[in-house]
């Protein structure tokens, strides 16, 4: 196809690259993507909007759900909020499997990110009307959006490169400093609409309920996903959809998608099920049945099915990983609000700006990550090697909290423990995340990146149901048994990392569908 001017797009395995002008564009703001293709600025800040109001709305959930009804809350039980916390944290990333389906088959990666971006902004503001009935309504549109928002914007930045640009990670990394950026700024602007006494007092004096602060943190996570539709729709034209699959019959659309959604719902339902005494047990297929795939794939001449084998492997190590690590939205968060003293020099803040200690970690050390990588080229470890530090600084983490639990016994700790921890969290994060979305991209077989990714983020649906359900034991008036639980996830965590190390040249030679 002809080329626009400054721009060379070739074709790769489905994947396109485009090599950037060399001034760059004012989007990248010094911050390296003027080495990127162009298009990258644009999915940047789209990206960074719509993380605003996801973690915007993320840092408030548990914490609403938990509070009085008196204080404006729902006056849920600390289990029923884990339980629903984490059921809808699944469920947004479970749908990217019907998104992905939809994007390569039906609608391609632009409209779909589109289309998803309005069903977010709509869950947002029924969830900033204060009523039962709002709140459950808001999250399905919410959850709905984003499995077709959150694949498919992926799957646009991969198609940015060819599989073997040594960009790819860099860029991805650079990608994912955006995503931070509007995680950070996020629990600041929500957390001080919903939980500021600053905030309550102008809501008296203007006449409104105070106790109702809570919608307006969520109408703000909204105003941020409406700029994020605004940015993408203006610089869509910069973006090229990814290869999609060759045209099928009607009926054979038809019967995918149904087979897609009927697998998604039953997975949903499983999860569900898990949570009713007597089929915990059902949680052991979250790793049982990718276990199956990864042991057919490994075995199969075919190269497409030994690089999904490879990506069972991803699958399995990343469901660990953020089974522990999205603790941040429930026992984390209870931690920051039971058992830490919120103050740092005298000023008292919100214990959800907490939420915010990840994401500024992540703005500060994603350069240098980047860097790292570029710097590296071809002598960088290999991804599966990356997943494994990733995994170490996770345990790291974690056992960091151990003695942290132990001292809340004596009264509320200082709140540079969980500072410590997000930072460990963060650098496990950028060894794993973003070159976990840069893999998938570049292993995936050709014409199904949108349902590759959408497997991706099934591994974040389920860890973040486990995070939920761990979360719903969450306790403040028992530091010795919550010590014991950081333990037991941190030991968890290094085996898993101690594996990873050991497969990695098998994974390695997977992903290149080799034998």
């Amino acid at each position: 196809m002809p080329s626009r001017k400054g721009e060379q797009i070739s074709a790769n395995g489905g994947a396109a690259s485009v090599v950037a002008e060399p001034h760059g564009s004012w989007l990248g703001l010094g911050l390296g993507l003027s080495s990127h293709p162009r298009g990258l600025s644009a999915l940047y800040f789209t990206e960074l909007w719509e993380r605003f109001s996801y973690y915007g709305m993320r840092a408030l959930l548990v914490l609403f759900m938990v509070a009085p009804i008196t204080e404006g809350g729902l006056g849920f039980a600390t289990p029923n909020a884990g339980s629903i916390y984490g059921t809808y944290a699944m469920a947004v990333y479970l749908l990217a499997l019907p998104g992905g389906f939809i994007a390569d088959r039906l609608l391609g990666a632009k409209r779909s990110v589109l289309f998803g971006g309005a069903s977010i902004a709509c869950g947002h503001y029924a969830l900033a009307w204060p009523s039962p009935s709002t709140f459950y309504l808001g999250l399905a549109l919410i959850a709905i959006g984003t499995g077709l928002f959150k694949p498919n914007i992926s799957a646009l930045v991969g198609g940015l490169y060819s599989k073997d640009d040594t960009r790819r990670d860099a860029g991805f990394s650079l990608f994912y400093m955006g995503i931070n950026i509007g995680a950070f700024l996020a629990p600041l602007v929500t957390g001080f609409l919903a939980q500021s006494s600053i905030f309550k007092g102008w809501l008296a004096a203007a006449g409104f309920d105070p106790r109702m602060s809570w919608h307006w943190g969520f109408g703000a996570a909204g105003v941020g996903m409406t700029i994020s539709m605004v940015l993408f729709y203006l610089n869509r034209h910069e973006l090229r959809d990814p290869d999609v699959a060759s045209p099928d019959s009607t009926s054979s659309v038809v019967r995918q998608g149904i087979l897609v959604s009927v697998g998604s719902l039953a997975l949903l339902a499983i999860a569900l099920l898990s949570d009713v005494d007597g089929f915990h047990w059902l949680r052991w297929l979250f790793v049982v049945l990718p276990l199956l795939g990864i042991a057919y794939g490994a075995t199969r001449h075919d190269p497409d099915a030994r690089r999904m084998a490879a990506v069972g492997v991803f699958f399995i190590a990343a469901m660990i990983f953020w089974a522990v690590f999205e603790q941040a939205g429930t026992t984390l968060s209870l931690f920051a609000d039971a058992l830490t003293r919120n103050e740092v020099l005298g000023f008292s803040f919100p214990s959800s700006w907490f939420q915010s200690a990840n994401p500024i970690f992540v703005i500060l050390l994603a350069p240098i990550v980047a860097a790292l990588w570029i710097k590296l080229g071809k002598l960088q470890p290999s991804s599966p090697v990356k997943f494994g530090l990733g995994l170490v600084f996770l345990a790291g983490a974690f056992l960091l909290m151990v003695p942290a639990a132990t001292y809340a016994a004596d009264g509320r700790v200082s709140p540079f423990w969980l500072l410590g921890l997000y930072l460990l969290f963060t650098i496990g994060e950028l060894m794993l995340s973003p070159v976990g979305l840069s893999t998938m991209t570049r292993i995936a077989p050709p014409r199904m990146s949108g349902q590759v990714l959408g497997i991706w983020f099934l591994a974040t649906a389920f860890g973040n149901k486990l995070a939920g359900d761990i979360g719903g034991a969450f306790t403040a008036s028992d530091p010795d048994a919550l010590a014991l639980s950081f333990l037991a996830q941190a030991g968890l965590v290094a085996v898993a990392a101690a594996l990873m190390f050991a497969i990695a040249p098998t994974v390695r030679r997977l992903s290149e569908g080799e034998s």
